[in-house]
């Protein structure tokens, strides 16, 4: 079954480049995103993995941890990291995971047999404090994934589960929220002091709450 969004991310354990681990202990109380690859010592896998390595202080500052996975072997990963520097110029600095045996491909359904019933898609699961999916994407072996716009989606998710708030298309991080429509107009002159414009009765923007 497709793990879909609200459903609890499920719980393994598994060996990774970086020692085994318990996915809910190693995650913790913060947010995590698990993002699975094709296959080790492929182009366009080089480039991602490189990227989420020059962006780690960035999920770092969000509180939120991030593990790659391929049903390669351990060691292919560790001789892979050379390469991924060489290429990229970042040192992987997060955990990958080696599923050859593809217990968490098949638990996260990674695994989609009309593109390829041996190698995973490009997935992202991005999971909250809760254990709850909160995000979930699906790329094609052929395009490479923009984890900017990953780390856009966290701040969203991070921001509307404190405040009564949606975030419009494009939204980036500082800029104006719309109050969501079950807050009254009362309500949201209470909730959000800085005010708000009616651009319609069922939409409201507000400055961000919390800058």
């Amino acid at each position: 079954m497709a793990i879909r969004l609200g459903d609890e991310a499920p719980d393994f354990r598994a060996q990774t480049t970086q020692g085994d681990i318990s996915f809910h202990d190693w995650k913790g109380k913060g947010w995590a995103v698990l993002f699975s690859h094709p296959k080790d010592f492929t182009p366009v896998c080089t480039t991602e993995l490189g990227a989420v390595a020059a962006l780690k202080p960035e999920f770092d500052k969000r509180n939120t941890k991030v593990i790659g996975l391929s049903v390669d072997p351990l060691e292919s990963h560790k001789k892979w990291e050379g390469d991924i520097k060489d290429v990229t110029g970042h040192q992987v600095n997060f955990p990958m995971i080696a599923d050859a045996d593809r217990k968490v491909a098949d638990l996260y359904g990674m695994i989609h047999p009309n593109a390829s019933d041996t190698f995973t898609v490009r997935s992202v699961f991005v999971v909250g404090p809760d254990n709850k999916v909160k995000l979930t994407l699906t790329y094609p072996a052929s395009t490479g994934r923009n984890f900017q716009e990953i780390l856009r989606v966290i701040d969203s998710l991070q921001l509307t589960a404190g405040y009564s708030v949606a975030t419009p298309a494009d939204w980036k991080d500082g800029e104006d929220v719309i109050v969501v429509p079950a807050v009254s107009d009362e309500d949201a002159r209470a909730k959000f002091p800085k005010g708000f414009v009616a651009k319609k009765p069922y939409l409201r923007v507000t400055p961000q709450p919390n800058k």
